[in-house]
């Protein structure tokens, strides 16, 4: 029976903290993303815009629908042999952008519902002053849902962060990678793996304190 070497597991986390930015990166860029094809994909379907109202109800039922990492490997491995262009396609771009597609779905979503609890006289008020539906939704509608919507876009966000540990099978070197060529090199899985659900438990924790933050500030006006 192997006994957990304490030594290794310290030893090994300056490696995992150099390449810590490359996740934090990552889930930036994704959630960046994201977030702004979300609120164009909410505004759609709030809309109902024709012909793009039923190609984004197919956006979020595809990427809601199926495995985070089948639409990773389809992004890298296969869409670059429709695309040939593509092939110099990078593997941290291919996760970004992937992962940026998926959480946007979900997203979405999440905003859509937030609209939809704001007090639809506020609309017709916006209207009935001239102001067309973009002024009002960019005005009035989408502050007051942003407030509500806060607590589980940061749910998403949190997703992205443990999503990204996903990119590693494209070879992106981030955390994950590295818990899984240090573990291999040494056979010591079990520090190596330790210390990276440690690092994505406390990554998830300081997010949370700072979602918290936000909706405190973002209630001082209620």
């Amino acid at each position: 029976m192997q006994v957990f070497d304490v030594d290794f597991a310290l030893n090994l986390l300056p490696l995992m903290f150099s390449y810590l930015k490359v996740t934090l990166a990552m889930s930036a860029l994704s959630l960046c993303l994201a977030l702004i094809l979300s609120v164009f994909i909410a505004l759609i379907v709030q809309a109902k815009v024709s012909v793009l109202y039923p190609m984004a109800k197919v956006y979020v039922s595809f990427f809601r629908g199926t495995p985070l990492i089948a639409q990773l490997f389809f992004l890298y491995f296969g869409v670059v042999q429709l695309i040939p262009s593509l092939k110099g396609l990078d593997a941290f771009t291919a996760a970004v952008i992937g992962l940026s597609l998926n959480a946007s779905a979900y997203m979405s979503e999440t905003l859509r519902g937030a609209i939809l609890s704001v007090d639809k006289g506020q609309m017709e008020a916006c209207l009935s002053i001239g102001m067309t539906y973009l002024q009002s939704m960019r005005r009035v509608i989408l502050p007051q849902a942003a407030r509500v919507a806060i607590p589980a876009l940061s749910n998403n966000f949190v997703d992205i962060i443990k999503g990204s540990a996903l990119a590693f099978t494209l070879g992106v070197t981030e955390l994950m990678a590295t818990a899984q060529m240090e573990g291999a090199a040494s056979y010591r899985f079990l520090e190596a793996f330790t210390d990276v659900i440690l690092m994505y438990w406390l990554i998830t924790l300081a997010f949370s304190r700072v979602q918290q933050k936000l909706e405190q500030k973002m209630n001082q006006a209620y």
